[in-house]
């Protein structure tokens, strides 16, 4: 077993087990920088993520936000599948855009002008939906970019996560289903990280339901602040 490996699933596990998402957008860059290419990250990660978001859907489905899903699945998830068969190895950067996105989103509420700044950005919502798929299926971050919509749409910490882990399962599972299509291989031994994922959600699960909504919202905070700074230094 490797333990870079073993170690990165139990700490974005962990993430995604509190917001919904993690697995994918800390996962990639940080297999990237062990030397995985990005199609064994990929494998290694997306059924860990999907089956994550599954536990966490099973219970909280009803919290789903349907207007948010909807956009989802008709507008972005096109334009993942097509993005996902057309990457090379040749990657475009967009971490900085999202970072700096990101920065705005979680300063919003404590300065003014950036919070009118990103609700007249928010109105261009099919491009917004159709850059999020391309940015997803050229480089696994459009976590980043559904996760800032969701954070500006003022929902409550269970439907959040409901409507993150609703989208980013629909994500992973047509990422894979383009990959199987694509034939390409995945290792039977990556099972053992998908049982150490699941692990770690039960035990933090707990944890999200005695977060306070003010509490789970400056963590969330902290959490776009931190995916901003590691997206920009990247």
């Amino acid at each position: 077993m490797d333990i870079e490996l073993l170690f990165t699933v139990i700490l974005t596990a962990t993430i995604q087990s509190l917001f919904g998402v993690g697995i994918l957008l800390f996962g990639t860059p940080i297999l990237l920088l062990l030397d995985y290419s990005f199609i064994e990250s990929i494998l290694i990660l997306l059924p860990i993520s999907a089956s994550i978001n599954i536990l966490q859907i099973i219970k909280d489905y009803k919290y789903i936000n349907r207007k948010i899903y909807k956009n989802i699945l008709l507008i972005t998830i096109p334009f993942v599948i097509i993005s996902l068969i057309l990457v090379s190895s040749n990657q475009y950067n967009v971490s900085l855009f999202i970072g700096i996105v990101l920065i705005f989103i979680a300063l919003k509420d404590y300065i003014g002008i950036l919070s009118n700044l990103l609700n007249r950005l928010m109105k261009f919502e099919k491009l917004y939906y159709i850059i999020m798929g391309v940015v997803h299926g050229l480089t696994n971050l459009g976590g980043a970019l559904l996760t800032a919509k969701v954070f500006h749409s003022k929902l409550d910490k269970y439907e959040k996560r409901a409507t993150i882990a609703m989208s980013y399962m629909t994500f992973a599972l047509f990422q894979i289903g383009t990959l199987f299509f694509l034939d390409t291989q995945y290792e039977l031994k990556n099972i053992l990280y998908i049982i150490i994922g699941v692990a770690v959600y039960f035990l933090v699960n707990r944890l999200f339901h005695n977060i306070t909504e003010y509490k789970y919202e400056k963590l969330f905070s902290i959490f776009l602040l931190f995916t901003a700074i590691l997206l920009i230094v990247k």
